[in-house]
């Protein structure tokens, strides 16, 4: 919430920071973290602020609750 990160109403576990730029959605599930961005500069600032946490970065999401992502 400190990154002008805003909690969706409807959804408690989705985070969007917008502006008239870039956009970036954030959707946490138990374990995981699922971000994407208008474009990679925002990605990658993203993941810059995120290398105080322990996490590993598995690349581009293909599966989701067994569902295929294109």
């Amino acid at each position: 919430m400190s990154n002008n990160f805003h909690r969706s109403n409807g959804e408690p576990t989705l985070y969007i920071n917008q502006n008239k730029d870039m956009f970036l959605i954030i959707l946490l599930y138990v374990d995981d973290l699922i971000f994407m961005g208008s474009n990679d500069v925002a990605i990658e600032k993203f993941k810059e602020e995120m290398k105080e946490f322990e996490m590993s970065d598995l690349g581009l999401l293909r599966y989701f609750l067994r569902i295929e992502v294109q």
